[in-house]
């Protein structure tokens, strides 16, 4: 599985300032996981995922880091997983694609569509895994964005940080960052533009990321 532009940003984005405990769904190759060890050097990580390729392929990468100590790879279901503790931060790159083709392989499959874990599941066991004080972080295309919003909301979850992530200044925002916490409260919206031209990164963008990838362009 490729490294995709929307793990980097929620793996560089969510807040995990006061995490002392993590939580990733469907890490996939492990790099949320890392990302976030990476950025705290405190952080414990459980990274849940299904796939069993993607499973190896996490463990495989964690094994090789200088992190591995502190991040566990567990092959269990958001819906079947019951520890005896809370988070203080969950993140998660959901699959968001509903009614559309499914590709050929199945790892794909589980990574982008809503088959195995429903965006109303998402929330649901979020929102029972989460400390009372802890912070919940997705990214997502608008609709589902806007739709994960309103699932939340039954939760008492609700958005306290909403970044607008832009592919360049003169388009509409393709995805949302959001940071969810329990209780109402005031949310901070801003912008991020990916790109100023083709492979031209953006001064945010750079400032945001520059830790996790090798060189810009």
């Amino acid at each position: 599985m490729k490294v995709g532009t929307d793990g980097v940003l929620l793996g560089a984005w969510a807040d995990l300032e006061k995490a002392d405990r993590l939580l990733d769904v469907g890490t996939g190759t492990g790099l949320i996981a890392l990302m976030s060890a990476q950025r705290n050097p405190t952080v414990v990580v459980d990274a849940l995922e299904i796939e069993p390729n993607a499973c190896r392929q996490a463990q495989e990468n964690i094994q090789e880091s200088e992190w591995a100590q502190r991040i566990q790879v567990i092959p269990v279901a958001l819906q079947a997983y019951f520890p005896a503790y809370q988070y203080d931060c969950i993140v998660c790159n959901p699959p968001f694609f509903i009614n559309s083709t499914k590709p050929p392989d199945n790892g794909r499959t589980l990574a982008r569509h809503c088959d195995t874990l429903s965006h109303q599941e998402l929330v649901e066991h979020a929102a029972r895994l989460l400390k009372p004080t802890g912070c919940f972080c997705v990214i997502l295309p608008p609709s589902e964005a806007d739709q994960m919003i309103r699932l939340a909301n039954k939760y008492e979850l609700f958005p306290e940080h909403i970044t607008y992530v832009l592919p360049n200044p003169d388009k509409s925002p393709k995805r949302y960052l959001i940071k969810f916490v329990f209780g109402s409260v005031s949310t901070l919206k801003d912008e991020l533009v990916v790109e100023l031209n083709r492979h031209q990164y953006s001064e945010e963008y750079i400032r945001l990321t520059r830790a996790f990838y090798l060189h810009f362009e």
